[in-house]
């Protein structure tokens, strides 16, 4: 059965059901094991379709993880606005830090948000943000997340209901394991070991040549350079993103990524400015070419460059960006 006939017999069967109980709300469970059973894809991306089609069911969030500005324009319908500050840790000389896992906790229950919710959660940017929202949630061991492929702007292609209209939420009761795994996440401390020493982790860097090579600085940075023996590989090099904002397909990702001929249980770390982009690099290894051992560094180049005694590689004058 191929993609397209797939999902025209899921909305098919759902609009009938719809037809013979408008009261009853499918559950979100029954829903989503067929789309897992059947996907050709990652179980954590969701296509637009598919989520208008199940847009009532139980149990669903849709997380709108923009700048409250940007939502406050329009919105998917019932969507709940996070934004980044709202799950970092501001308790660091640097921005950017992911939260603990007991603010994250009060916040989620603050929105409503409980245990036996699925997230959907996009942005407007490629999902780059959404990717470390999952990111995020994925270190805390809460996996019910799925990543909206092309975000907003796939919603509003097909016509999705849209308004400007805040949601309004009864408090719930959330919380994260108590010993979280932080499968993907990895510090400086094991970085600055890793470079003194014989270990052959690949380090990608997800950034812009520009910062990359330390012609451009970007705010929050205390200088421009690069972590040593690290690669370069812009985040947005996966996604279509002069087009339609999706991933790219398995094939086209398999020869970005392929230069560096490893198996696919090599030791990969990942790192940008603030651990963003990264997370979007990470997400794309580990959950769509199938790499076991990812690592993305939380602090990326903000805490690095704060670290003077730090080792740093830069090719030119640097220009600070505003």
């Amino acid at each position: 059965m191929n993609w397209r006939n797939k999902h025209i017999i899921l909305i098919t069967c759902l609009l009938l059901l719809g037809c013979q109980n408008k009261s009853k709300s499918k559950s979100v469970e029954s829903t989503f094991k067929y789309l897992q059973d059947e996907s050709d894809t990652s179980k954590y991306i969701i296509e637009a379709d598919e989520l208008i089609a199940i847009k009532n069911s139980d149990n669903l969030k849709i997380i709108d993880f923009r700048k409250p500005d940007d939502y406050k324009t329009g919105h998917i319908d019932e969507a709940i606005n996070i934004w980044r500050p709202d799950i970092e840790d501001h308790s660091f000389p640097y921005k950017g830090m992911m939260a603990t896992k007991n603010h994250i906790s009060s916040l989620f229950s603050k929105l409503g948000i409980s245990n036996k919710d699925l997230l959907v959660v996009y942005d407007d940017r490629g999902s780059c943000d959404a990717a470390r929202f999952w990111w995020v949630l994925q270190n805390y061991d809460f996996d019910a997340v799925k990543i909206l492929n092309g975000g907003f702007k796939a919603w509003k292609e097909i016509d999705g209901a849209v308004n400007k209209t805040s949601v309004s939420f009864t408090a719930s009761s959330f919380k994260l394991p108590e010993f979280p795994s932080y499968r993907f996440l990895i510090s400086k401390e094991a970085i600055v070991q890793m470079l003194h020493s014989d270990a052959n982790e690949i380090i990608i860097d997800t950034r812009t040549t520009d910062e990359y090579s330390g012609k451009r600085q970007k705010k929050g940075a205390l200088s421009g350079g690069r972590i040593p023996k690290s690669h370069l590989i812009d985040w947005s090099d996966a996604i279509d993103f002069n087009g339609s904002l999706k991933f790219k397909s398995k094939d086209e990702l398999e020869r970005i990524y392929g230069k560096f001929k490893a198996s696919k249980n090599h030791p990969i770390v990942t790192y940008c400015h603030t651990g963003v982009r990264s997370a979007h690099t990470t997400f794309v290894l580990t959950q769509l070419l199938g790499y076991t051992n990812v690592k993305n560094y939380d602090g990326s180049w903000s805490e690095w460059s704060y670290f003077k005694n730090l080792p740093r590689t830069n090719d030119e004058i640097t220009t600070i960006l505003k």
